[in-house]
Parts: C-alpha cells; sequence; structure tokens
C-alpha cells in the first residue's frame, strides 16, 4: 500500500472542516444530488478528542457531541459522522452479517 498526500482544499473545495478535529477525519464522501464532497469524520475519534483535550469524562464527551457537533449545520457540504465501522462477512448459510470491526 502506498500513501498519497491530498490537498482537501483542492479535492474537497467547499468542504466543512471541524476546527481542533483534524485528527478525526477519516475521509472524504460524496453522493448524488449534493454538490461538492464532504468530510467524514470518526464519532469514536471525535469523542476521544474531547474526553483527551478537554478532560471531558465520556457521558460529558458524548452529550458535548451530540449537541454541538452531531447537530451543527453549517450547509450543504455539511460533515458526516461515521458512528460504526461493519465488516460484510457471509456466515455458513451463505447469508450477509455484519460485524463490528
Amino acid at each position: 500500500m502506498y500513501k498519497v498526500t491530498v490537498d482537501i482544499d483542492q479535492y474537497a473545495e467547499g468542504a466543512i472542516l471541524l476546527d481542533g478535529l483534524e485528527s478525526a477525519i477519516i475521509g472524504i464522501v460524496e453522493d448524488f444530488g449534493s454538490p461538492g464532497k464532504k468530510m467524514l469524520y470518526s464519532k469514536q475519534r471525535i469523542l476521544g478528542i474531547l474526553q483527551e483535550r478537554d478532560l471531558m469524562l465520556m457521558g460529558e464527551a458524548e452529550e458535548f457531541y451530540d449537541y454541538n457537533i452531531l447537530g451543527l449545520y453549517a450547509g450543504e457540504q455539511n460533515v458526516v459522522f461515521l458512528d460504526l465501522s461493519l465488516e460484510p462477512i457471509k456466515n455458513e448459510d451463505n447469508e450477509w452479517e455484519y460485524h463490528v470491526k
């Protein structure tokens, strides 16, 4: 696997960035019907940042996240959040199951 540096300002021009939460960015997403690309943040990383940086307890971090981050609307290129990372696996009956990574 090789690493490629991405200039977010060029690749996702106009995307909303959350100050102080840059290390929680895990991707760039797009969807049909929405202009431009959006930043994808990890909810778990954000909670970790709030606990470490702001010395919040988990409950405080979750409440802050719910009201001040998840509830933020900053325009059509508003950020999106990954709540759980799933891994699709076929079981012995050849049906899909989804396991938390």
